[in-house]
């Protein structure tokens, strides 16, 4: 207790003086005037993520910049060469990051909880924020075939029985394809199969396929201090650690340190070793196998599956890693005659259930981890197509998370938290019309109860009175401030509250929240009556005290995916009017506000509003993210506008998956309050005479349904479908 005496303050000052450097108090409180007041400068969690990202871009800034001979990951070799778009000046940058490339591909199987991942050029990273493996075709040392340094490559992702990650380099006269697949014949583990060809004759001769491991990852700098050659000469142990297994005896092994270079300069040395160790961390090495004189040369590598404590236990119990084959059987399948935006819908279907071993982790890298909102909005997905279990098993685990006054805590000052908890604990209740488990309903009241002691008071003269204080809230909308965002979702989990009281008989309860959440909604209103005077217009800025920018996109949540106000409501369509008009980059919605980049799933919620109020533009909205989908099949978390690649958060958004799952479902089963609408997003395109186009069983409240249509040329469509209900069948209306 004594330590809180000591003049702190004092003694940072004098330090940072005398050092020279600026006074990180004054500092801090200057910075500190950007935002409203709150009980949280920042989340910990959101510091602690950035500290990691940035101590690995000062590693990056040592590394990298002083050793441009050295083959590295494609984002390296686009961003630091000054002819390429995706060129970044370093000049007094402290920090080297990923901004311009940040995409990536998992495999893996369900109930895994780690994924293997797979950069645009092939460069498989097997373990979480590890090394990587990588693969060259090398003819001398002046023809070679490096593909992070090749322009093109052809990449997809294969998504019958398992996830494949195949990608195809050509140049020089040489091919080079490479197969990245987990699987668990005769044990778990990763493999690669890469097959190698000289398609020159003139290269043949001195051809070589080399399999490289390499000391970095797609976001940079991944320490290897020691690799030896096994016994039989037939793999590495990295680390002391990892075994790599070749399907054969590489013909050499060459080793290289830090000190000595990269081991692709190293290639034609006549030295041999078993082993190299490197104090530095960037010790590399490569197996050599010489490509025959004909045909084709195929080298299978297998890295064994070493799950940690964290990726296979669920409250003390093992997690039951399973095979594709029977996962995906009885979930909702898409039918169009677009066959694109039907692979974006099947790959992004099984992103959901490979990123859902336990939790709900928003992407396999870097947000390999648990937020409350991203996983409400990722399981509202789940939900809709039928994977209820999963979710069930997700929503189990919320009170562990819960503070012992009721705060569903994943990261400090973010008040959105409690209200989408609450809300997917009610939309699993109403999907599967099942009554809430013991376990949440406790919970759950609590939660509500918090929510209406967090509100401030309704008596303040101020535009806030009655809102939830300023917090950080949702990331991406800027300093701490009184958002729109975060209430919202405030009244939607007093009103979940009120559900979930009511279908366990609890009528006072069930009054209660109820109540609460009108008072809740009536502040807002209020609010925003005084904001509409000061704009001269009803959009809905993020905050009161805000003017209308980019951040204002939070506030749509009211519209989509909450439905608190029909889809018609003036202050709704304003608000993405503005948007349309000045927030949009080739026709995507561009966040200006940390993203800085095309926001897939937020792009694709303006698109729900609008879809929701009868207007067609929404059409181009889901046609751009299309577009901007990998081809893989993925959407980072943010686009960067002229490269096409990710510039913010994990290079594989489940986020974005799930949207674009709920954007299909709604095209063809659009859920509102008291009713079904059917057919409200398909497009013309897709209205050819005599084409089939079908989805089912979706998941509703009011039941499953199955929906089919027909289109003819000169008469109305054939609408059919079959519905398994919870009661009797709800009014249906259909709107194409």
């Amino acid at each position: 207790m004594w330590l809180k005496w000591l003049p702190w303050r004092m003694i940072i000052r004098n330090v940072a003086k005398q050092k020279g450097f600026l006074d990180p108090v004054t500092l801090w409180s200057r910075l500190e005037r950007f935002s409203q007041p709150s009980e949280v400068a920042a989340p910990v969690e959101l510091l602690r993520s950035g500290a990691v990202m940035h101590a690995r871009g000062l590693l990056n800034s040592q590394a990298i910049q002083h050793n441009m001979d050295w083959i590295w990951p494609y984002w390296v070799e686009c961003q630091f060469n000054p002819r390429h778009i995706a060129f970044v000046p370093r000049a007094f940058s402290l920090t080297h990051i990923n901004l311009t490339q940040r995409n990536w591909t998992a495999v893996g199987l369900p109930g895994m909880g780690e994924y293997p991942i797979v950069d645009p050029r092939g460069l498989l990273t097997p373990f979480f924020d590890g090394w990587s493996l990588d693969a060259w075709i090398v003819a001398g040392p002046e023809v070679s075939l490096v593909p992070s340094r090749v322009s093109q490559v052809r990449q997809c992702l294969e998504i019958d029985d398992n996830l494949r990650v195949v990608t195809r380099t050509e140049a020089h006269g040489l091919c080079l394809s490479s197969m990245v697949v987990f699987h668990t014949d005769p044990e778990p583990q990763c493999c690669l199969r890469l097959e190698a060809e000289a398609v020159d004759d003139t290269l043949k001769k001195n051809a070589w396929l080399v399999v490289s491991a390499r000391p970095y990852n797609p976001e940079g700098v991944s320490f290897i201090h020691d690799i030896q050659e096994t016994a039989n000469g037939q793999g590495w142990r990295v680390n002391r650690r990892h075994g790599v297994y070749f399907s054969e005896r590489p013909s050499k092994h060459v080793f290289s340190s830090y000190g000595r270079g990269d081991v692709f300069a190293r290639l034609w040395s006549q030295e041999t070793e078993d082993r190299v160790s490197c104090a530095v961390g960037m010790a590399t090495a490569a197996a050599c196998f010489p490509l025959p004189a004909l045909g084709i040369k195929t080298v299978e590598v297998s890295i064994p599956w070493q799950p940690t404590k964290s990726s296979v236990c669920r409250q003390g119990r093992p997690i039951a890693v399973r095979s594709w084959t029977g996962v995906m059987e009885g979930l909702c399948e898409l039918r169009v005659p677009d066959a694109h935006m039907k692979f974006l819908y099947d790959a992004a279907l099984r992103s959901l259930v490979l990123h859902a071993p336990a939790e709900v982790y928003p992407g396999p890298y870097t947000y390999r981890r648990f937020w409350f909102r991203d996983a409400a909005l990722i399981m509202n997905a789940m939900l809709s197509v039928g994977l209820h279990q999963r979710v069930k098993q997700c929503v189990d685990l919320f009170p562990r998370r819960q503070t012992p006054l009721g705060y569903f805590l994943s990261q400090e000052g973010e008040w959105d938290s409690n209200g989408e908890a609450l809300w997917i604990m009610r939309r699993y209740c109403e999907l599967t019309n099942v009554p809430p488990p013991r376990l949440w309903r406790r919970a759950a009241r609590q939660a509500g109860e918090w929510i209406i002691r967090k509100r401030l008071s309704e008596r303040l003269p101020k535009r806030h009175a009655g809102l939830f204080p300023a917090g950080f809230s949702a990331e991406h909308l800027g300093p701490n401030d009184y958002y729109y965002w975060d209430d919202f979702w405030g009244v939607a989990g007093l009103r979940a509250a009120a559900f979930l009281e009511g279908r366990a008989e609890e009528t006072a309860f069930a009054r209660r929240f109820a109540v609460e959440a009108d008072r809740f909604l009536r502040s807002i209103d209020k609010s925003l009556a005084q904001v509409q005077t000061i704009l001269g217009r009803p959009g809905m800025p993020a905050s009161p005290y805000r003017r209308l920018d980019a951040g204002a996109i939070g506030s749509l949540a009211v519209g989509y995916p909450l439905q608190l106000w029909p889809g018609t409501e003036a202050r709704l369509l304003d608000t993405v009017e503005f948007l349309l008009a000045t927030c949009m980059v080739d026709g995507g919605f561009f966040q200006d506000m940390t993203h800085s980049g095309i926001n897939p799933y937020l792009t694709l919620h303006m698109a729900q509003v609008l879809l929701r109020a009868k207007d067609t533009r929404y059409w181009s909205l889901v046609e751009t993210v299309a577009r901007l989908a990998s081809p893989t099949g993925q959407w980072p978390e943010a686009i960067h506008p002229r490269t096409g690649g990710g510039c913010m958060g994990d290079g594989q958004h489940v986020w974005a998956a799930a949207e674009w799952v709920l954007m299909m479902k709604n095209c063809f089963v659009l859920e509102e309050e008291d009713k079904l609408i059917l057919g409200a997003g398909i497009p013309p395109a897709w209205r050819q005479a005599g084409q089939p186009l079908s989805m089912g069983p979706v998941w509703t409240k009011f039941g499953q349904i199955t929906v089919h249509f027909v289109f003819f040329s000169n008469q109305p469509p054939e609408v059919t479908w079959q519905g398994r209900w919870f009661g009797k069948e709800p009014v249906i209306e259909v709107a194409c």
